[in-house]
C-alpha cells in the first residue's frame, strides 16, 4: 500500500538466564565491566574512561553495575529493580523473560527484546535488551519510565539523574486512548501488517508525526481520513482499513503511542515496487527504507 498525494504540502546486576541454579557469582557478574589496569593498555583505558557514567536516585548514587553502550547508559534489570524495592524478580526459562513484581507494577523484559512491558504499557527499547554473561541490561531511561521516575542528564558530570514518583507507571487502560490505540493499529496493520516491527513503528510515526504537525490534522481518525489533498492513504479508500489488526500491529501501535519513534522526520512513505503515484518519490526528501517501504519527509 502507499500514501498517495496529488498537491504539494508546505511542508527505556540483572536477572540470571542461566539454569535453575544460579550461583550468586553468576548474578553479580558486573566485573565483566570494569576493565582492569593491564600493561600496555593506556590508550585503552582513557577511551573507556571516557565513556563511564553513574547514576544518581533521590540525590544517591546508584551502587549497582551500570555500563555505556552506543550512548546510552545501561543497569542490570534484577539489581535496578530490587534497588527500587521490587519484592521479586524472577526468570521464565521458557519465554526467556524476567518477571518483576512490586507495588503495583509488573514488568516482563525478554532477553535481547525490544521492548519491555510495564502494567500493560509497551516501553521501546531501540537498541535491545541485553544479554551479558546471562545477565538481562535494559536503558536507565527506559526502566526508570517503568518505575515512574523523572530522568534527566548532566553532560558535564556524565551523570544520569533519577527522581522517584508514584513508583509505578499509569496502567495500560487507563493510559491509551481506545479509539486512537484502534485507529492506530488498524492503519499499521493494513499499510505494514507484514512488515517487520521496526517498519509497523516507522507507519506509526508517519501518522503520529502528522497528528503533531500543522500541515495536517490533528488526530489520528482525521490523519488516516483526510482527503484535502487526495488520497493519503490507500487502505481508507479501498476499505481494508476496518481489517481486524494482527497482535504485533497492535504492539507498534502501542509502543508509538508511548514514544517509540524510528524517525520524527517521516511523513509520507511508499511500496515503490507497486506504487502507481510518484509524486512522493519525486517531490519529498528520502528519509530511510524499511522492508517494503521508502520513507520520506
Amino acid at each position: 500500500m502507499a500514501i498517495l498525494a496529488v498537491a504539494v504540502l508546505t511542508a527505556v546486576s540483572g536477572i540470571t538466564v542461566l539454569a535453575e541454579d544460579v550461583s550468586q557469582a553468576d548474578i553479580n557478574c558486573g566485573e565483566a565491566f570494569h576493565l582492569q589496569p593491564q600493561e600496555g593498555q593506556a590508550a585503552v583505558l582513557e577511551e573507556e574512561e571516557k565513556t563511564q557514567t553513574q547514576v544518581c536516585v533521590d540525590g544517591a548514587e546508584y551502587p549497582g553495575t551500570v555500563f555505556l553502550e552506543n550512548d546510552t547508559t545501561y543497569v542490570g534489570i534484577r539489581e535496578f529493580s530490587l534497588y527500587m524495592g521490587a519484592h521479586s524478580v524472577d526468570w521464565d526459562a521458557q519465554a526467556r523473560q524476567a518477571v518483576i513484581v512490586s507495588d503495583n507494577l509488573t514488568i516482563t523484559a525478554q532477553s535481547e527484546g525490544k521492548y519491555l512491558t510495564a502494567n500493560g504499557r509497551c516501553l521501546w527499547v531501540q537498541d535491545g535488551i541485553l544479554n551479558r554473561n546471562g545477565t538481562i541490561f535494559v536503558p536507565i531511561r527506559v526502566i526508570a519510565k517503568a518505575f515512574d521516575c523523572s530522568v534527566s542528564w548532566d553532560a558535564e558530570e556524565r551523570t544520569v539523574y533519577l527522581a522517584s514518583g508514584s513508583g509505578a507507571i499509569t496502567c495500560g487502560a487507563a493510559y491509551y486512548e481506545e479509539e486512537d490505540l484502534l485507529w492506530l493499529s488498524r492503519i499499521i496493520h493494513s499499510e505494514a501488517g507484514l512488515e517487520p516491527l521496526e517498519g509497523k513503528i516507522a507507519v506509526g510515526n508517519v501518522v503520529l508525526n502528522r497528528v503533531g504537525s500543522d500541515q495536517f490534522p490533528n488526530t489520528i481518525y482525521d490523519v488516516i481520513f483526510d482527503m484535502s489533498a487526495g488520497v493519503q492513504f490507500s487502505p481508507a479508500a479501498s476499505g481494508t482499513i476496518y481489517c481486524t489488526p494482527n497482535e504485533e500491529s497492535i504492539l507498534a501501535a502501542k509502543l508509538c503511542l508511548d514514544g517509540a519513534c524510528v524517525s520524527d522526520d517521516v511523513f509520507f512513505f511508499v511500496n515503490e515496487a507497486i506504487a502507481e503515484n510518484t509524486w512522493v518519490s519525486d517531490n519529498r526528501p528520502y528519509v530511510m527504507t524499511i522492508g517494503n517501504h521508502t520513507f520520506f519527509a
